[in-house]
């Protein structure tokens, strides 16, 4: 069977491979009904991927971006990411809708990669890692780029965000710690320009009364291990150690065995984002789970709607639960 070509569409549709060009591409004037027959002719003679056709005929992308100014060994280590992508495309598979995914070293290559988005790629993004006092999103708004916020910004926005209670948890896992017995409680946080990093940290410090024993790492395994050395170096070292995500509570957990400190006797440790390994360390970690992929859904679900012209809204996504596990289920030693 013969390939179809853009002479056959152009005898389709009655006029000539020009034309066909002209109206997929967008490049000179169409009437709107020449442009309409020649989509509809590529679309019957499947010349060009339905989802094409209708971006064209649309002058969108059908597609959508999320730019990451990460550390790729962060993005390779934090079980968030997968879980959180895979929500959005469950999400975007029903509209038959791209995900471009992008890592970039420093602002230079962020800004030049937001910038091609708005040149046709994308037809918005999902901005993840919100800073305290985000450059990104003044930027975004003056691009004109629809765009979705995942995480609890607090600034003026004309932008939809998806929010969740970074704070609850924190507060939660403290008082069971108190309760066992937990005097000296210690917080290894994310950096802190990061407002759910920020969030748990000032939760934290509202829940011990000072900041004392708050350190803060980058959610690296390497960061991890080092504050614990510090904390675990004390004269009065904690007897409980919060992780503001799984892979530095699992490093710290390792180290303070190399140590000869026996989990949860005589250090209890927590995490956050509850890793698929956690449940099945020994012991198995207390963690949070904040269920990333809910997150993915409801952000690519404004981002959609925004995209075709809803009013931006705030949605608060009520998904962090504990699960408290034997890491810190003995009380401390009267």
């Amino acid at each position: 069977m013969s390939r179809t070509t853009i002479a056959d569409v152009a005898r389709e549709a009655g006029v000539t491979k020009a034309t066909v060009s002209h109206a997929l591409s967008g490049n000179r004037p169409i009437s709107e009904e020449t442009r309409a027959k020649v989509l509809a002719a590529a679309e019957k003679l499947n010349w060009a991927p339905s989802q094409s056709a209708r971006a064209l005929a649309n002058r969108r992308a059908n597609a959508i971006a999320v730019v990451l100014a990460r550390d790729p060994e962060v993005i390779a280590n934090d079980s968030f990411f997968p879980a959180f992508i895979a929500g959005v495309e469950s999400v975007l598979a029903t509209t038959e809708t791209a995900l471009l995914l992008q890592v970039v070293p420093d602002r230079d290559a962020e800004e030049r990669a937001y910038r091609t988005l708005t040149r046709g790629r994308a037809d918005g993004a999902l901005l993840l890692d919100l800073r305290t006092d985000d450059w990104r999103i003044p930027f975004l708004d003056d691009l004109g780029l629809p765009t979705v916020l995942v995480g609890a910004y607090d600034q003026p926005t004309r932008f939809s965000c998806v929010r969740t209670d970074d704070a609850a948890p924190v507060r939660e896992i403290i008082a069971r710690l108190r309760a066992d017995g937990h005097e000296r409680i210690a917080h290894v946080s994310g950096p802190l320009a990061y407002v759910h990093s920020k969030a748990r940290a000032e939760a934290f410090v509202e829940a011990v009364g000072d900041d004392e024993l708050l350190r803060e790492g980058d959610f690296t395994a390497a960061s991890g291990r080092a504050r614990t050395a510090e904390l675990l170096a004390l004269p009065d070292r904690p007897t409980a150690i919060l992780y503001s995500n799984d892979t530095m509570a699992i490093a710290g957990l390792s180290y303070a065995r190399s140590q000869g400190l026996a989990i949860p006797r005589d250090l209890a440790i927590s995490g956050f984002d509850d890793d698929h390994l956690s449940a099945h360390l020994s012991p198995a970690l207390t963690s949070v789970s904040s269920d990333p992929a809910a997150r993915g859904r409801a952000a690519a679900r404004l981002l959609q709607a925004d995209i075709l012209g809803a009013q931006p809204r705030t949605e608060v996504v009520d998904c962090n639960v504990v699960h408290f596990r034997e890491s810190t289920a003995s009380p401390v030693s009267a």
